[in-house]
């Protein structure tokens, strides 16, 4: 998939996902670090995307996406911010 073609996908789908989640933040914590979803959705969308389909979030729990993410920041060797930045956009997106 093309640079351009892939950078659309990711910003149309966080923005999807963005608003789809607004609805639900009422009443949750705002978040601590308000960039930390726009890393993880492009990390998802970059990092993950190698090796698997693009999934919707919601096909997981978050208790689900944090054993995932434990188990792929092995075995992909991702960093740690990287990974928080990833669980994070899932969790906030499910």
């Amino acid at each position: 998939m093309g640079k351009i073609k892939l950078g659309a996908v990711i910003a149309g789908f966080a923005l999807v996902l963005s608003l789809g989640g607004a609805a639900n933040a009422a009443g949750q914590a705002p978040r601590k670090d308000p960039k930390q979803f726009a890393r993880g959705a492009k990390a998802w969308a970059t990092q993950c995307v190698r090796c698997h389909n693009l999934r919707s979030p919601k096909e997981m729990t978050d208790k689900d996406w944090s054993i995932v993410m434990s188990h792929m920041r092995l075995r992909a060797g991702l960093p740690g911010q990287m990974t928080r930045d990833i669980e994070a956009f899932l969790r906030a997106s499910n």
